[in-house]
């Protein structure tokens, strides 16, 4: 699934994300590979907050996520992204524009402006390793935090 905002591409960098959030208190964290690492590109941790509603079986952390990685790759210069995830709901989401259940309204609008910030903005649903690898990283992350 693909969701593309605006544009025409050129020189695009791909962003591949993975995220967990904590129950509770919200505490999230996202980690994100941008480029691949043979070309210069690296790991980019941010952090943001969400308390995830068990309802939404973790929607709201995937649009609190990409939102957060989304303004932190936008405050970096870039103009044109793709950013790849493991998760296919909100790709299609965004593009097919489908009606959200009222707790997403907010966070779906909010995301909807942080992306259409680019010159081009893609969210690819995909199942890449490094996405699961950087999910796995985020969720060691969280737990720690909540073990502390």
């Amino acid at each position: 699934m693909v969701a593309t905002v605006r544009g025409k591409s050129a020189k695009v960098v791909r962003a591949t994300l993975g995220f967990a959030a904590g129950e509770g208190a919200g505490a999230g964290v996202a980690y994100a590979l941008l480029g691949a690492p043979e070309s210069g590109g690296g790991v980019v941790r941010v952090a943001f907050r969400c308390r995830p509603l068990a309802a939404l079986r973790g929607r709201d952390v995937a649009y609190a996520a990409l939102r957060a990685v989304a303004e932190e790759v936008r405050a970096r210069g870039v103009q044109r992204v793709v950013f790849a995830l493991d998760d296919e709901r909100l790709a299609r989401d965004l593009h097919e524009r489908l009606p959200v259940p009222g707790p997403l309204a907010m966070p779906y609008v909010s995301l909807r402006c942080a992306l259409n910030r680019f010159a081009e903005a893609t969210v690819v649903a995909a199942g890449e390793a490094a996405a699961r690898d950087l999910t796995a990283r985020a969720r060691a992350e969280v737990s720690l935090h909540i073990a502390a």
